[in-house]
């Protein structure tokens, strides 16, 4: 059963492009990893600071070991060579989900 983890980041609107610009620079580093089946950086519209980093795996022990692996080592070195950089978000919350029913467009 996939599961799905969503990071609330909460992020101050000075920081926002920032954020994303992180995220841009880091295309690729996630899709190759076992086990790994969707990602969207979803950008508050309104009411809200709070982005949501939405990542679907096939289990657990996928999420688990990007964990432990690639994602560890990029939030150890900002992403990149460079030495690590002041978070963009203010805070954050992972929420964890199963994935009981889903769908798709027909045809």
């Amino acid at each position: 059963m996939s599961v799905v983890k969503i990071n609330v980041l909460t992020v101050p609107a000075e920081q926002r492009e920032v954020l994303e610009q992180r995220f841009a620079s880091r295309a690729g580093s996630v899709e190759n990893s076992d086990g790994f089946e969707w990602f969207e950086l979803l950008r508050p519209v309104e009411g809200t600071d709070q982005y949501l980093v939405y990542t679907r795996w096939r289990d657990e022990a996928s999420f688990q070991a990007w964990m432990e692996g690639p994602m560890k080592a990029a939030h150890q070195h900002g992403g990149d060579a460079e030495a690590p950089k002041r978070p963009a978000a203010s805070g954050s919350t992972l929420w964890s989900f199963d994935v009981v029913q889903s769908t798709g467009p027909k045809g």
